[in-house]
C-alpha cells in the first residue's frame, strides 16, 4: 500500500512498515496543508493510508466518503511507538478504503 505519514508520525517507523511504500507529507511539501486539504491531496495522489498521531482528526474532518484509510497513533513518542510496531503494522495491513482505526499505545509498558 501507499502510505502517507503526517508530520506527527516518527520517521524511524518507516522500516517497520515493510512491504508498503511510505512517503512523509513534508517530503511532498504538504506539511503546511490543513488536514482536509492534506487528505484531498493524498487521495488525488493515490495514497491508500494516512498515518497520523492527530487524535482529533475524526472530529475535525468528515471522513465519510473518503477513499483513503486513516490510522491514528495514540502517541507520537518514538520510545513508546517502537514497542508497538507490530500493532501499527497490523492496523495498516487491515486498512480498507475509507476505514478509520486507532492504535492504542500505552504510556507505560
Amino acid at each position: 500500500m501507499l502510505v502517507l505519514f503526517d508530520h506527527s508520525v516518527p520517521a524511524p517507523l518507516v522500516p517497520y512498515l515493510g512491504g508498503h511504500r511510505v512517503t512523509e507529507a513534508r517530503a511532498r511539501g504538504w506539511d503546511t496543508l490543513s488536514n482536509g486539504d492534506l487528505l484531498a491531496e493524498a487521495e488525488r495522489a493515490g495514497f491508500e493510508v494516512f498515518l497520523t498521531a492527530d487524535k482529533n482528526i475524526q472530529y475535525q474532518q468528515n471522513l465519510a466518503g473518503r477513499k483513503i484509510a486513516v490510522v491514528v497513533l495514540s502517541t507520537p513518542q518514538w520510545p513508546l511507538v517502537r514497542l508497538h510496531t507490530e500493532k501499527i503494522m497490523a492496523a495498516v495491513n487491515a486498512a480498507t478504503p475509507g476505514s478509520y482505526a486507532e492504535v492504542h499505545i500505552p504510556h507505560k509498558s
